[in-house]
């Protein structure tokens, strides 16, 4: 039986692993696992190895669909208590054209204390911390009420259903009483919802004709612009926010260090943006069809039906021009009374010098997923730099405290029931 740490010990603890966090993160960093074709095996792989031998630890490798593979490891505190997850997801933005990064996309290499590398803050660093997290439990906390589960998906940055979505729906063990998901964001802040979203493909279809006969013609790539700049108009929707989530959001608007206005100001409202356009073959030819590809995202307060029918009544007007929403995705919330939300809270607190809140998150993560099926889920994870572009690179300085705030959020969640 190990002798029992508390707060201030179990962070020194955590601090001191420093080095051997920045090595785990190296390890994975430096493994290709870019979506697509989000090929995990290689990732998982080592992640099982830097758990293996633990004491009451049992790794699992499930591949969903080739070449997605996912780790669950469990870890049994051998006390009656409740199931806490620890989720990350092993797969990359694409790395993209390697002559723009100054410091290799797998190197992992560390300059002025940044590690670099496609994957580094999202979120290969965070999975080191959960892994350490993991291991310091399983090393020197043993016995502890409940269970801890560790869940490494692919496929997230297609949106989950390979991963961490298949997770759910066929592996028991990884449903707990409450999630922590270390994607990326700060620190600082405990992120309790994210915004829903609809994915459009919008097909205009016109009649070819000579460019210098217009009059013969009908030009689709006119048709879809004008269907665009309707739908730009659902960004001007007024949206009332749940009096729960607006008074977070609220609070961290005026905190010091929070999201930049630009960043507050999408988080309470719809967004449209279109990120694929193609149509026409010949500059001197009238298109007859042109594609185009939407990500709207919706606020809470706000349900993909209500966006759906928003859609329908914007491209009333366009017959000529056929959508089909292909995913959906609601908004989803957990309450800051929630227990992991308060434990997380309160464990940056612990760790932490500077000041630390509750928000909303801009961009997706697979804790939507989780939240979909019932379980009270935050994001928690490190500063991202260069997300998804050259040189993406996390501060090596936040690894280690990142880790000392997952040790204590787990004790305080384990230890509340």
């Amino acid at each position: 039986m190990n002798t029992p740490l508390d707060d201030d010990g179990l962070i020194a603890l955590a601090l001191g692993r420093h080095e051997e966090i920045i090595a785990t993160t190296c390890d994975l960093v430096q493994l290709d696992s870019q979506t697509p074709p989000s090929d995990t095996h290689a990732v998982a792989k080592v992640a099982a190895s830097a758990l293996a031998d633990l004491p009451g630890v049992t790794v699992e490798l499930y591949e969903s669909e080739a070449p997605v593979m996912n780790l669950v490891a469990r870890l049994d505190g051998g006390l009656p208590g409740r199931r806490l997850v620890l989720n990350g997801h092993l797969d990359t933005y694409p790395i993209g054209d390697p002559a723009g990064w100054k410091h290799g996309p797998l190197s992992a290499k560390i300059v002025d204390g940044r590690l670099y590398g496609r994957g580094s803050a999202d979120m290969k660093g965070g999975i080191a911390a959960l892994i350490e997290t993991v291991r310091i439990y399983a090393t020197h906390l043993r016995p502890f009420p409940g269970e801890i589960i560790l869940t490494l998906a692919g496929d997230e940055e297609r949106m989950g259903e390979l991963g961490t979505q298949w997770l759910i729906d066929n592996v028991p063990a990884v449903k707990g009483d409450g999630v922590i998901v270390a994607d990326v964001g700060s620190p600082s802040s405990v992120r309790l919802g994210e915004k829903g979203m609809i994915w459009l493909n919008l097909v205009a279809t016109g009649r070819q004709a000579h460019g210098a006969h217009v009059y013969a013609g009908a030009n689709a790539i006119d048709r879809l612009t004008d269907a665009l700049t309707e739908l730009r108009k659902l960004e001007n929707i007024s949206i009332i926010t749940p009096p729960d989530a607006a008074t977070v959001i609220d609070a961290a608007s005026r905190i010091a260090g929070a999201d930049a206005p630009s960043a507050r100001d999408v988080m309470t409202r719809v967004t449209v943006n279109t990120g694929t356009i193609s149509g026409g073959v010949s500059s001197n030819l009238v298109p007859d069809e042109a594609r185009a590809g939407l990500d709207i995202r919706i606020p809470l307060g706000m349900s993909t039906t209500d966006l759906n029918a928003r859609i329908a009544d914007c491209l009333d007007g366009h017959p000529d021009v056929r959508w089909t929403a292909v995913r959906r995705y609601e908004p989803t919330w957990t309450s800051a009374d929630a227990d992991i939300s308060k434990a997380c809270l309160s464990a940056a607190s612990r760790v932490l010098s500077g000041q630390v809140w509750s928000d909303m998150r801009i961009g997706g993560s697979d804790a939507r997923l989780w939240r979909r099926a019932g379980f009270d889920t935050v994001v928690l994870g490190l500063t991202p730099y260069g997300l998804g572009g050259p040189d993406e690179n996390l501060m090596i300085d936040e690894l280690a405290p990142l880790t000392a705030i997952y040790c204590i959020a787990a004790r305080r969640f384990l230890d509340a029931e």
